[in-house]
């Protein structure tokens, strides 16, 4: 079956890169981009989808896609006293940690979850880890359930559950630490493993199995070196956060004897196959050495890809310091939201202007590069060439955002508009690989109304949650406290 898709503006794909096509048309074949071109030369097809005053373009891949409920929503806004006390006691993780939720209600939060990043136009990704909530990591059955979601709205991912060899903790002082248990840590590859072989036998085009280990910091050299050695075995991809925190460079120093690029290296990661969360903290960062000592190069040589997310390092105040820099060093850089919304527009927005602030200087950071690596970069991390544009022969992914809304303003450049004045709620209609996922804004045969009761529930449930896990005599309402006073 054909389906042409037609709107006002089209960012179609051709030789060099990236053009805007006016009035545009996109046929699609089965579940591939058979033409692009003017709408008033458009094929003959089974069926056409005039989506008037949008902006059609390739969908949106998010690399560190939302996996619970309440992500950020309850952490970002801390001073450093405050975060401390959502950290694990030393007590209950030495005890057998359990998780927070019901093997039910941990399947309504990751449909939640993939409900939203379909709600905002993302049509391609990869989770973040979900494990402050679980009795150590994520299993084999809670990234099934992830999958199970993706197939049920239609969305293509890449995932695999993470794990580790050790969780942060807090003595009964406060004092911040770290509690091993290399079992777990071989535990949690064993059930990545088995998740790689169960995808493999269900062979389904839109679902990849990756390794994806927790932040480097939390995981023991030798599962890295495990983890690398079955990723070349295997030929998968291997995503892993780190130079996230500013203190990991001394840890590893301490521990390793190495930098985490160095540590990367000899365990085997460091290539093609190589997923960097975030990336802030390298020898360039001003609150490292504030000078390029090489880490960008090599990272660019290895092949490896960064995932740069610039809404949750803004909310967290860590800041990836000039994102022309790193494409200037042949870097592939990717997009990530890291939490709630899920909003690629906002982190778009969000990212152009940091990087136009920290260059000073406004032909730097440009908002071209930003949704290239919302589209060709993701794509390219996951080394899949027919993603992330609108060509023929590509994949038929794309997603359209509505441009109609009198709020949005005068519409001259629609990227520019979209980015300035719009958000992933604009996103109106979407398709993987030809099927259709959203259309008018909504998910077919989706109750949302009842979609949203159960991820407030389940969110009440894990904001209950931290309390029994901390190290301090605190309630939920101790260490969520209100902007302003409640009264009723």
């Amino acid at each position: 079956m054909t389906v042409l898709l037609t709107a006002a503006h089209v960012l179609a794909h051709e030789g060099g890169g990236p053009f805007l096509l006016r009035d545009g048309a996109v046929l699609v074949d089965g579940t591939t981009i058979a033409w692009v071109g003017p709408a008033h030369a458009a094929p003959h097809a089974d069926e056409r989808i005039d989506l008037g005053a949008a902006l059609l373009m390739p969908g949106l891949i998010d690399l560190e896609g939302l996996a619970d409920v309440d992500h950020l929503q309850l952490d970002s806004w801390h001073d450093d006293a405050g975060y401390a006390l959502l950290r694990w006691s030393r007590a209950y993780a030495d005890s057998g940690p359990r998780g927070a939720l019901s093997d039910e209600d941990r399947r309504i939060m990751r449909r939640y979850a993939v409900a939203q990043l379909a709600l905002h136009g993302i049509t391609t990704f990869m989770p973040i880890a979900s494990e402050v909530h679980t009795a150590w990591a994520e299993t084999h059955d809670d990234i099934v359930e992830v999958a199970r979601a993706a197939q049920e709205f239609g969305l293509r991912t890449f995932l695999g559950p993470s794990y580790r060899s050790g969780v942060p903790v807090a003595e009964a002082d406060g004092t911040p630490a770290t509690a091993w248990d290399e079992e777990r840590g071989a535990e949690g590859l064993a059930e990545a493993v088995r998740f790689l072989d169960t995808v493999e036998s269900w062979g389904d085009p839109l679902v990849t199995g990756v390794l994806a280990p927790c932040r480097i910091e939390n995981v023991s050299e030798e599962l890295l070196r495990e983890t690398g050695r079955i990723a070349a075995e295997r030929d998968v991809l291997v995503r892993v956060h780190a130079f996230q925190e500013l203190d990991e460079r001394s840890h590893f120093a301490d521990v390793a004897g190495t930098t985490q690029l160095g540590l990367l290296a000899r365990t085997g990661l460091l290539n093609e196959r190589l997923v960097i969360a975030h990336g802030v903290y390298l020898d360039v960062h001003s609150d490292v050495h504030g000078e390029d000592r090489g880490e960008l190069a090599a990272i660019a040589a290895a092949g490896a890809s960064i995932v740069h997310c610039p809404l949750t390092n803004a909310r967290y105040a860590f800041l990836l310091e000039g994102l022309s820099r790193y494409l200037d060093a042949g870097i592939n850089i990717a997009m990530g939201t890291d939490s709630f919304p899920p909003d690629l527009v906002r982190a778009i927005d969000e990212g152009v202007q940091l990087s136009k602030a920290q260059h000073g200087d406004l032909t730097r950071g440009m908002l071209a590069e930003y949704v290239e690596a919302a589209t060709l970069g993701g794509a390219r991390a996951l080394r899949r060439p027919d993603l992330g544009r609108i060509a023929p022969g590509a994949a038929a992914d794309v997603v359209a955002f509505a441009l109609d809304d009198v709020r949005l303003g005068a519409v001259e450049d629609p990227l520019r508009t979209l980015t300035l004045a719009g958000s992933g709620r604009d996103a109106r209609f979407s398709m993987v690989a030809g099927r259709i996922v959203m259309r008018d804004g909504l998910l077919p045969g989706v109750d949302l109304e009842e979609l949203r009761r159960e991820g407030q529930r389940v969110f009440d449930l894990l904001r209950a949650s931290y309390a029994e896990r901390s190290w301090a005599d605190v309630t939920p309402d101790d260490l969520f406290p209100p902007t302003f006073p409640v009264r009723s």
